[in-house]
């Protein structure tokens, strides 16, 4: 057995050379979750659906670097945590050797489980299988059924995770049966000193960039705000309603004060988004044939006069909010250290 303590950037770099050489290993950070920790970023509501035609996306969107998930990469992990989140289910051990679904495994059998609140056939659940028909691989009326990933596979009338086996069946607590869509806003600004000017990291000197983070309720770490793309909505949308519920809590202001805030943010939100992630998310909610699928996407307020002078309150699912600086040392939920790492870059600021 390999053991390795590693910053948060490394991680993936090792995990997935490791793989490659059949080597066992343990990965452990300094304030960064464990990788087979299983709480969520994307909480679902009762209140809320679950999937959007990504193909109708009108967004102004810069999309000269997207990073995805090679279909190379390292095995899922937080998709095989060995209970599933918000119950005492515990999945199928599944070994990395066996994840793809190319490898014969006679012997594999998973629990098959789909939570109560799914069951209850809610409006942002889909039907059991054989109870509708679902066109898989495509736009389904107003519900996106299509991956990032291309087409995935679809066995008896059930798609496959295209990451391989999780070692559960079902849907668990995703509402739709194959990719579940949501969308992620980065909201950044420069950090300033008292007159105005940018401040410069002193070891790297280049500007610090400053990120809209969030505090979940319902793991306690902090995060990008986001949420579940409703159906027949365009990802624009999504991320400016995401943001304004979650980080300046709209839900709860006046009309006339939740106005003021639209008309602020929509100036941001139309300004050209420098698209950082799409594709396969690898959430401890996955399933065998359900699965989380995001889209990242950074707006700044360079010049600071926008969302910069709003005062942050949390709100719907978000404990806290506040600006934070970015920096690799600061811990964050998941993969969102990675996508803050691609601005970083992007925007030729420290990390």
């Amino acid at each position: 057995m390999v053991h390795f303590l590693l910053r948060p950037n490394w991680i993936r770099r090792v995990r997935l050379a490791l793989t490659l050489l059949g080597l066992p290993y343990t990965v452990c950070t300094f304030g960064v979750r464990s990788a087979i920790a299983c709480s969520s970023s994307y909480p679902l509501r009762t209140d809320q659906t679950i999937t959007s035609p990504i193909t109708s996306i009108c967004c102004n969107f810069c999309t000269t670097t997207v990073w995805t998930m090679p279909s190379s990469a390292a095995p899922h992990v937080k998709a095989r945590c060995p209970q599933y989140p918000g119950s005492k289910i515990k999945r199928f051990p599944v070994p990395d050797d066996k994840v793809n679904w190319s490898q014969n495994w006679p012997q594999y059998s998973p629990v098959n489980y789909t939570d109560p609140s799914v069951t209850k056939k809610p409006a942002w659940a889909d039907p059991d299988i054989g109870a509708f028909s679902a066109r898989f691989n495509s736009v389904d009326g107003a519900v996106d059924r299509t991956s990032f990933d291309g087409n995935y596979k679809v066995e008896k009338g059930i798609p496959l995770n295209p990451h391989g086996r999780t070692g559960l069946a079902g849907r668990g607590l995703l509402g739709r049966w194959g990719p579940n869509h949501a969308a992620d806003p980065i909201v950044t600004r420069w950090k300033v000193d008292a007159k105005g000017a940018k401040v410069n990291h002193p070891v790297t000197k280049l500007p610090v960039l400053q990120f809209v983070a969030i505090k979940r309720k319902d793991c306690g770490e902090w995060a990008i705000p986001g949420g579940m793309v409703d159906p027949g909505e365009q990802v624009s949308l999504t991320l400016q309603r995401e943001f304004s519920e979650e980080a300046l809590n709209s839900l709860s202001v006046s009309p006339s004060e939740r106005a003021k805030l639209h008309e602020r943010i929509t100036k941001l939100f139309k300004s050209p988004g420098f698209q950082v992630f799409q594709g396969y998310v690898d959430d401890p909610r996955n399933t065998d044939n359900a699965w989380m699928e995001t889209v990242a996407v950074n707006f700044h307020d360079d010049s600071g006069n926008s969302v910069s002078e709003l005062p942050l309150q949390a709100g719907d699912d978000a404990g806290q909010v506040k600006w934070v600086d970015i920096d690799s040392s600061f811990a964050l939920y998941a993969s969102h250290s990675h996508f803050l790492e691609l601005v970083a870059k992007e925007r030729k600021a420290h990390w």
